[in-house]
């Protein structure tokens, strides 16, 4: 049991820590000289080969110069620690389910989860089928975290407050965990759920699946054969559903904290295009990138340049993730996107009324798998747990009254399946064959963008692609009786790719963009095609492209879909100011525009009203959802749906009818005078720390931005900037999300490229790169991604070195 001791209110005290209760840690910070405060050591580094140099810019990104590849990663480890070491430390336990020790028993549910989804094969048998390096970069990133984590002194204050504030110290690393660690649900499965459970009220309802999920391909849902859909319940997902939720820590949401490794919100995306040199104005590759993920602060994105004898590699990674995810090295530039595959299913399992341990399997009851872990719990006594196991996978949840059980199979959990260290051999990569071979031990579903400097660009799909069985689809549970079970995994060569396409670029923003549709399943589920479509008009407009152009075009406002929503609105003959108002409107989603402001708050009227109008009340919470803007503006464009007499008139009522209502809504939230409405003054931006809703967090990690700070754009403009009205009471069109990292590069003059990484390099409130970064993000005001040594020397503002 643990010692800490709790405070009324949950927390836990830190002990000596007086500022728990006043002024909190910055103001502290800011009376301390900062030559007084102490500062880990960088010599005496165990493991390290030989003196690393680090070259800082003016935003804190460190340029690395080793003698050795396992040099570099070990400075990657050590720098990503001292920039970010408590989110990575959080992103360590709660990917080893730690967190319960820390936090209290609110996080016992998702300590179990995701101790259930480590790998429990053997790690390092695993680790020992890498190529020799990039087993060396890996087991050299984890020693300089540690090494870091060893550097520290007694006081923590002024290396990572929140140790402080919760009276604990950060983990040490171990290699064999990066293979371990596999827990990364799409969230595909609650739409399993939700369809066997549509199935079991009768075939009407199932057909309003698709209007909050398309499916691309359509194809006819049928539930496989021996599915009971009565039995179905959302209590199925279990720890999966745990792990799809958010954590119980007010703002906190996976991607922040997490990479990639949490699961992805279905506003999470990205852009990135590569353009051959024909289609440029200086004759070389220009490859753009700017993934989307939830805002917060820290970013999810740390940016750092390696270089040794055979690697020279700079960009954006995850903390925990060795290497880089987009950018660049000497011969290659790679970004990438969100692909969509179905990655895992639900199983059934009929358990033994007289002992539930054993399903039903291939003709026979079969024992499941136990594993006994305990979870340490602060503040309460430790919690002893079962974890079981089936053939296809981890059993997420149980019902022995109803001898049914369920089992989950994954792609993630599959041996050789490992998201962890699938940066390392894309970094070494040099030309489209080894970027190729890199991406077979890619697992997460990405598009991956590539240019090189000899003047090739490709695409190529990467991630676990399973091999079903021709009966089932994957779009319902199925029976866990064996008569289902998956087949392996497909190579990479069963996914789509694409090297120097005849039109001169390439483009991907999570849409549907398979270029045949195979026989057997890769998804049904794909992102609306906007931001795509798009991309696609302004690069077939621009015959030859500059880097500025790709600069522009992720900052582009104007939204396809608005200008078609708009377009539906009918002409009268009376004045209608707000109908005049849309009608003049250019479609650009800006922070200045009173007509943006109208357009999102009507719009975002409009999805509540289509949903109570067309979508039945007795499905009830099955399809509570929003419904999907390309059924949005199906049914509005076809008006038939109003009605078999009149349907264009009363289409053109309903539309009116809620403009009106959004004209009244703007005008409370902005006033009555029309000239003064912004949509910025409503699509505000405000960047809190994940655990800001305990006050202490709060006061010492004071929120960047704030009500000043509008943004353009909107869910489906080339800058995505989403908001989320279900779910922010305080202000609906708040911003929740969208581009924190972007990235042009200037394939062969690689000095000419650009960046942005939002809200800054650190995760510590008093450092001078904890939000540095926000108001060049702010004005799009993209800065110079150093790469020539010359180059980072002329921009350099430190320099360190870290001695062995």
């Amino acid at each position: 049991m643990s010692q800490a001791r709790p405070l009324p209110n949950g927390r836990f005290s830190a002990g000596r820590r007086s500022f728990l209760h006043g002024a909190g840690c910055a103001a502290l910070l800011s009376c301390v000289p900062r030559a007084a405060r102490s500062e880990p050591r960088h010599q005496g580094l165990d493991g390290l080969k030989a003196p690393v140099t680090v070259v800082e810019d003016q935003w804190g990104v460190p340029h690395i110069r080793a003698d050795s590849i396992g040099d570099a990663f070990y400075a990657n480890g050590y720098l990503v620690a001292r920039d970010r070491l408590w989110q990575l430390d959080f992103g360590y336990r709660q990917s080893l389910g730690r967190l319960a020790e820390v936090f209290g028993p609110s996080f016992v549910p998702s300590d179990k989860a995701n101790r259930l989804f480590l790998y429990r094969g053997n790690a390092a048998e695993e680790l020992s089928r890498y190529e020799p390096s990039v087993r060396d970069a890996a087991s050299a990133y984890v020693a300089g975290i540690n090494a870091f984590i060893r550097s520290l002194p007694t006081d923590l204050d002024d290396i990572a407050p929140e140790f402080a504030l919760y009276d604990y110290r950060p983990l040490e690393w171990q290699v064999e965990d990066l293979i371990r660690m596999r827990a990364e649900p799409t969230g595909n499965t609650a739409l399993e759920i939700r369809r066997a459970r549509l199935a079991a009220l009768g075939p009407e309802a199932l057909l309003y699946d698709a209007y909050l999920t398309p499916r691309e391909p359509d194809c006819p849902l049928v539930p496989p054969a021996g599915l009971d859909v009565s039995k179905v319940t959302e209590h199925d997902l279990g720890a999966l559903g745990v792990l799809q939720k958010r954590l119980p820590l007010g703002a906190i949401h996976a991607a922040t904290l997490h990479g990639d490794m949490g699961h992805r919100k279905a506003n999470e995306g990205s852009n990135a295009w590569c353009i051959a040199p024909s289609r440029t104005v200086t004759g070389r590759p220009i490859l753009a990138n700017d993934p989307h993920l939830s805002f917060g602060a820290p970013g999810p994105r740390h940016v750092l340049h390696m270089t040794a004898p055979g690697l020279d590699v700079i960009g954006a990674g995850t903390p925990g993730m060795p290497g880089i995810m987009q950018g660049h090295n000497a011969d290659i530039a790679f970004g990438r996107t969100n692909f969509h595959i179905d990655q895992e299913d639900l199983f059934v399992l009929k358990t033994n009324s007289d002992d539930p341990s054993q399903y039903w399997h291939d003709g026979g009851w079969r024992r499941m798998e136990e594993s006994r872990v305990t979870i340490d719990v602060r503040g309460a006594e430790s919690v002893e747990a079962v974890l079981r196991y089936a053939v296809q996978g981890p059993v997420i949840s149980a019902n022995p009254d109803e001898t049914r059980a369920i089992a989950l199979a994954a792609t993630w959990l599959a041996p050789g399946a490992n998201a962890m260290l699938g940066n390392i051999g894309i970094n070494l990569a040099t030309d489209w064959n080894s970027f190729r071979e890199a991406l077979r031990h890619h697992t997460s579903p990405t598009n991956f963008t590539y240019a090189d400097r000899h003047g090739n660009i490709g695409w190529q799909a990467a991630g676990g692609l399973p091999r079903r069985r021709p009966e089932h689809d994957g779009l319902m549970p199925a029976p866990g009786d064996g008569r289902y079970d998956w087949l392996g995994l497909r190579p990479l060569e069963d996914l789509p790719h694409l090297f120097n396409p005849a039109k001169g670029w390439f483009s991907t923003s999570n849409e549907m963009n398979l270029p045949t549709i195979p026989a057997y399943t890769i998804s049904h589920e794909w992102s609306p095609p906007y931001r795509h479509e798009r991309v696609e008009q302004v690069l077939d407009a621009t015959p030859r492209a500059s880097l500025r152009d790709s600069v522009a075009l992720q900052h582009d406002t104007l939204s396809l879909l608005a200008l078609r929503m708009v377009a539906l609105l009918p002409d009268l003959a009376a004045p209608n100011t707000a109908l005049q108002m849309m009608k003049s409107w250019d479609g650009h989603v800006t922070a200045q525009s009173a007509a943006a402001a109208l357009y999102e708050v009507w719009s975002t009227r409009l999805s509540t009203a289509l949903h109570h109008r067309f979508v039945p009340k007795e499905s009830g919470a099955l399809l509570s959802g929003t419904l999907s803007p390309v059924v949005q503006l199906g049914l509005l464009e076809n008006h038939e749906a109003f009605g078999a007499a009149d349907s264009r008139q009363k289409r053109d009522d309903f539309l009116l009818e809620v403009l009106g209502e959004a004209w009244h809504e703007c005008s409370e939230l902005m006033g009555p005078l029309p000239a003064a409405w912004q949509w910025g003054r409503l699509h505000t931006l405000t960047l809190r720390h994940a655990l800001d809703n305990d006050p202490a967090v709060a006061r010492a990690f004071p929120p960047l931005g704030g009500a000043t700070y509008g943004s353009s754009g909107d869910h489906y403009t080339v800058m995505a900037r989403w908001y989320d009205p279900g779910h922010i009471k305080e202000n609906p069109y708040a911003v929740t999300g969208g581009a924190s990292y972007l990235m042009v590069c200037d394939v062969g003059a690689w000095d000419n490229s650009l960046f942005l990484n939002f809200p800054g390099q650190s995760g510590n409130p008093a450092s001078p790169h904890y939000g540095d970064f926000f108001a060049p993000w702010y004005a799009s005001d993209m800065q110079p991604l150093a790469f020539s040594r010359h180059r980072v020397d002329e921009l350099g503002r430190r320099r360190f070195v870290l001695s062995p």
